[in-house]
């Protein structure tokens, strides 16, 4: 396709300069100054050039803005071809219909996380529901300054919250406002771990991202691999090493030992309604005798109207997991650290630590 030669900004009609100069503030982004045409052209050819160096497995699709980057500034850009991988599609999905969920009582509907998180407004609203705590924010903002504000409050109460828990803080007030993927899904992900999401993330999640810097006037690349998650078991495991994790990785000939006992326990309990366990992996995945033991351990009849007594769905049983959780909560003990999804899923390690601080509670209860 045929160019047309620049011509030098002397030779400009005023109207059409006043227009250049227009588009090339919104080009700038992050700058303070206005650049000059040939400045712009330059820096975005040097960009495109370095994003489609020969390391670079498929070309990248670069925004103006993504070179147009201060000393030292840095900008991070997923490929093309990580973004239609499956698990990176799932992990989207599933932390939309997660935000979604957890504030729908807010009747806020996510519908993509770069659109939607990015002024703080969403990330606000999640934050009070899952801490159960107001921020001394504005609720309403529609200025850069003022969205910038309201995100850095936000942040500093979810750093508040995560760093004393070993999370790295990969995200920011400038990546978040800049809609920063790589940036808002490390956050979401630990917020899901944090907070104990009752969801499954895909595992082993990661996506190719080209890193693009500015160092003494020059912009720099380099491809790195970003990971999102793991595997559930180390995921969770960040906030709940303890005996069972001793006892699962260097002593598992105990286990069995550790298991004989919790049936003994149960069972004493559960034969007074002519219930017998003889599988802990299983017999307890779908909450009922969860929900029975600790009416026989409190001493009470449980409604049958409050759980469901033969559960078919994986949400039924899980209601009644939660259920249970409830009732332990109501008799004294601390929230299980599992998840009812995890106890459902027929996750050995969460059921037997349900059933351990049951049986330190109750275990001279006749």
């Amino acid at each position: 396709m045929a160019t047309t030669p620049l011509r030098s900004q002397n030779s400009q009609p005023a109207g059409r300069m006043k227009k250049d100069e227009s588009f090339l503030g919104k080009l700038g982004g992050t700058l303070v100054r206005k650049k000059k045409a040939k400045e712009v052209s330059d820096l975005q050819e040097e960009g495109k050039n370095a994003i489609n160096a020969p390391l670079s497995p498929t070309p990248t699709d670069i925004h103006p803005e993504d070179t147009m980057l201060e000393e030292n500034e840095e900008r991070t850009m997923i490929e093309p071809y990580s973004k239609e991988e499956a698990k990176f599609k799932e992990l989207i999905k599933v932390l939309i219909d997660w935000i979604n969920d957890v504030l729908v009582e807010e009747r806020i509907i996510v519908k993509t996380l770069e659109e939607d998180l990015y002024d703080g407004q969403v990330l606000q609203k999640l934050l009070e529901k899952l801490a159960n705590r107001k921020l001394n924010v504005a609720e309403v903002t529609q200025s850069e300054i003022g969205q910038k504000q309201k995100l850095q409050t936000v942040l500093e109460s979810v750093n508040g919250l995560l760093r004393p828990q070993g999370w790295a803080i990969k995200w920011s007030v400038n990546s978040i406002h800049t809609k920063n993927m790589v940036a808002i899904l490390h956050l979401l992900v630990a917020l899901t771990m944090h907070f104990r999401a009752p969801i499954r993330l895909p595992e082993h999640v990661s996506v190719q991202v080209v890193v693009v810097r500015k160092r003494e006037g020059i912009l720099q690349t380099s491809h790195v691999t970003e990971e999102f998650t793991s595997t559930t078991e180390m995921m969770m495991g960040r906030f709940e090493r303890d005996a069972f994790d001793t006892l699962f990785d260097h002593a598992p000939d105990k286990l069995s030992v550790v298991k004989k006992s919790l049936i003994t326990f149960v069972n004493k309990h559960l034969n007074k309604l002519n219930l017998e366990v003889t599988e802990l992996e299983t017999q307890f995945a779908d909450g009922v005798y969860l929900v029975l033991l600790m009416g026989l351990l409190e001493d009470y009849f449980v409604p049958l109207y409050n759980f469901y007594l033969t559960p078919e769905s994986f949400e039924q049983k899980a209601h009644n997991v939660a259920f249970s959780f409830e009732l332990m909560q109501d008799g004294g003990l601390k929230k299980p650290k599992a998840r009812p999804e995890d106890i459902v899923n027929l996750d050995l390690k969460s059921t037997l630590r349900v059933l351990y601080n049951l049986f330190t509670k109750y275990k001279h209860v006749e």
